[in-house]
């Protein structure tokens, strides 16, 4: 029997999923590496860990499912976007990637900013300078270690090294190369304009690729390392969010995901360019070829919930580890004891800076509208209800550009909560669809890799053969109605606090 693998190289850990000619999910594997915050604002990691966590994964996987490293097909990456990977002639790795939600750039976007402008930057890369992208962090390479960059041939981003290692293939797919700031997001290929304005050489690029193409095939000695067979064919896949839209089956006009993991992201299909021309949106290629999709980041979704368990909730996580329940259900369960709208609590969920709608770095977590009358129960509630106030702020936006919105698919972590599906239709006001197997960007590479070497048609195809909707949750219209008053009020809190957040930076700094 044939199996396809998805690998995704995600921020905590790599995931390794194999499915089969169905594309049914035959087995999975996750294996953590870690994360380095050298200074305030700096987020890396180790590339070497991310091969180590794909062999360990891989490995894990093959053996779950008893299947032989021969029956592995195809390979389909996913991974997380922007991240900055420098190579030397020898394809060593000069230093530490710097990861999609480092913020040191600030000044660097300024600067492709002022070089480009403002509206011909949207215009090509479809996006405006942010500080996750990748071009931000190159101009910081180029400016803080001339050394490093000097030796630098090749950047790759987090995905793309693990293929470099598979293959020995410079390569990506145009999904992923939309977050560098550097592709012509409409023509799908790099972008002459950018690189010369920004004085990028562009022989320092890996080659672009659609989603379904084979970018190389396993090398004798990375097929050793993984138990896999040599020569199995690598096929581009996608950033993480495009790889997730295909698992969750975003991929004709009217779909929308919701993606609750550490960020937040609201994504949708769309088939032609459509941008946001105050840049609040991301609008980037699709791993449908020919098509496209936009969508909003919220930086610290899950996050938000990760940081308040570790930070406020040592008695739940003590009461987990004693009775083996899960701490997030006990604080789910809290939360949910608390009344809708948490009589004037509220949250906001930008623990690490902030991308949709606001683009700011220096924007910071805050409770707002403690009381006597308030309790741990009210706060965990807050949190999920700032986390979900603040997707809706995409999913206005992705409405207001005409992009059609009916169905909304809800994946990742998130999804298994049946309070936080709740809270979501509530302040959305929508029904809320969940899939019957939701595994993320993985799933999504694995089932390209099946379109890629033939066992489908095409992506459409793949996924209305293998991506199914299981439970609805509809909104509670008290609920909606309070939420509907309340999210104009928690917009309002950011206006009111941006000056702030940027002068306390500076007098941290």
């Amino acid at each position: 029997m044939a199996y396809y693998l998805g690998v995704d190289v995600g921020t905590s850990g790599v995931k390794a999923l194999l499915v089969d000619a169905e594309g049914s999910v035959v087995a999975s594997a996750v294996e953590a590496h870690p994360s380095y915050t050298p200074r305030p604002l700096w987020s890396e990691q180790e590339p070497e860990d991310w091969w180590t966590a794909t062999v360990a994964s891989v490995r894990k996987a093959v053996g779950a499912a008893g299947a032989g490293g021969k029956q592995v097909a195809g390979i389909g990456l996913s991974g997380q976007m922007h991240g900055l990977v420098v190579l030397d002639r020898g394809g060593r790795v000069l230093r530490r990637a710097i990861l999609w939600n480092d913020q040191r750039t600030s000044g660097e976007c300024a600067e492709i900013t002022a070089t480009v402008g403002a509206r011909r930057l949207i215009a090509l890369a479809c996006n405006p300078a942010l500080t996750g992208f990748t071009a931000p962090k190159i101009l910081w390479l180029r400016k803080n270690e001339p050394a490093i960059y000097e030796k630098a041939r090749h950047f790759l981003l987090p995905k793309d090294y693990v293929r470099f290692r598979m293959t020995g293939e410079y390569a990506t797919d145009v999904s992923d190369a939309s977050g560098t700031l550097l592709l012509d997001v409409a023509k799908r290929r790099w972008s002459g304009e950018l690189l010369t304005a920004l004085k990028i050489d562009g022989s320092l690029l890996p080659k672009t690729y659609e989603s379904v193409e084979i970018t190389g095939r396993l090398s004798r000695k990375a097929a050793d390392e993984l138990g896999l067979k040599a020569g199995t064919p690598v096929v581009g896949g996608g950033g993480d969010q495009a790889a997730g839209g295909i698992g969750a089956g975003v991929v004709r006009a009217g779909i929308v995901s919701v993606s609750l993991g550490t960020s937040g992201v609201v994504f949708a299909h769309s088939d032609e360019v459509r941008t946001d021309p105050r840049g609040r949106l991301h609008t980037f290629c699709h791993a449908v070829p020919g098509k496209w999709h936009v969508m909003g980041v919220s930086l610290c979704s899950g996050g938000s919930l990760q940081w308040f368990r570790n930070a406020l909730c040592g008695e739940e996580r003590a009461v987990a580890e004693r009775t083996g329940q899960d701490s997030y259900d006990l604080i789910s369960l809290a939360a949910s004891r608390a009344p809708a709208g948490c009589e004037g609590l509220m949250f906001l969920p930008y623990l690490t800076g902030e991308r949709t709608p606001h683009a700011d770095p220096f924007a910071r977590g805050a409770f707002i509208g403690i009381t006597p009358r308030t309790t741990r129960a009210h706060m965990a509630r807050a949190v999920f209800e700032g986390v979900a106030f603040s997707l809706l702020d995409s999913l206005d936006i992705i409405r207001s550009l005409n992009v059609p919105a009916g169905e909304i698919r809800l994946v990742g972590g998130g999804a298994r909560g049946a309070f936080w599906r709740q809270v979501l239709a509530d302040v959305f006001n929508a029904d809320i669809f969940s899939l019957r197997a939701s595994e993320g960007p993985a799933f999504g590479a694995a089932i390209l890799a099946a379109t890629a070497t033939g066992r489908f048609g095409s992506v459409e195809e793949a996924c209305s053969a293998t991506v199914k909707t299981s439970w609805k949750d509809g909104p509670n219209p008290e609920r909606a109605g309070l939420y509907a008053k309340l999210h104009p009020i928690w917009k309002g809190l950011y206006r009111s606090l941006k000056e702030d957040f940027t002068a306390l930076a500076g007098a941290i700094e």
